[in-house]
């Protein structure tokens, strides 16, 4: 696999780059690339001696957008500090199917991990394990579903969906920050309010044609550990299921 990392930001102490929906942060099998392995080839192509990388949060593996790393432990244990402290701000660009009710609100669920299924789910307040998860989100945009075409196969399936099963059927394009940040946080507790994520084949089996989950990380800020300034980085959705709809970011 000869894949390219992106990097939007760096110094000796950080990283900033994209993630490419598909490809792990991190992982222990050998013959799959990470975004650990494409960043140090990148320092290593670079010529420089520092080929530490720690991570200091994470992204799923379907999921893309940009991402932040460490590149020696003092700062891997400040940026890891921030995070877990809520002051590492992260906002998300999701699809979702249907319309909203209210243009914006807040979901505050519980949710339990399943770790053998490397699933969450949205439990009862005081279920032993379970962590209170919420979000905001604010509606940009509502799409008819059969605006929703990658290719012929998406346009037959979006077309007879949308004619002869559910009429009136809609896409919406909507921002989501994180006030906390648990395991499939927004996949779930969009599912479980209703708006599953357009191609998340976990929490919305369902879902239109096989387009990668509707999802990306499209903007970050914290404050640099070593300059002690608030530092703000932001992309645009570039995965294939967000250019099936000509929204026009």
């Amino acid at each position: 696999m000869n894949q390219k990392i992106e990097i939007i930001y760096e110094d000796q102490d950080l990283a900033v780059c994209r993630k490419p929906p598909g490809i792990p942060v991190q992982t222990a099998k050998l013959a799959q690339l990470d975004m650990v392995s494409l960043l140090r080839n990148y320092f290593m192509e670079k010529g420089e001696e520092n080929l530490q990388v720690f991570v200091v949060h994470r992204l799923d593996q379907p999921v893309e957008g940009i991402m932040v790393f460490a590149r020696n432990q003092r700062m891997a244990a400040e940026l890891s500090r921030q995070s877990r402290e809520r002051n590492m701000d992260k906002t998300y660009l999701a699809l979702t199917e249907g319309r909203f009710a209210e243009s914006s609100g807040v979901l505050e669920d519980y949710l339990w991990h399943d770790r053998k299924t490397n699933s969450s789910r949205v439990v009862k307040q005081g279920t032993p394990g379970a962590k209170q998860a919420r979000l905001t989100y604010e509606v940009e945009d509502v799409f008819d579903i059969r605006d929703y075409v990658v290719n012929s196969q998406h346009s037959r399936q979006a077309q007879e969906s949308s004619d002869s099963n559910q009429p009136g059927s809609a896409v919406s394009l909507v921002r989501v920050h994180l006030v906390t940040g648990r395991h499939h946080q927004i996949r779930v507790q969009m599912a479980h309010a209703g708006h599953p994520l357009v191609g998340d084949r976990k929490y919305n089996p369902g879902s239109h044609g096989d387009a990668p989950i509707g999802l990306c990380a499209v903007n970050i800020t914290f404050v640099h550990p070593v300059t002690g300034k608030a530092v703000e980085f932001a992309v645009e959705p570039q995965g294939q299921a967000f250019q099936s709809i000509n929204f026009g970011l």
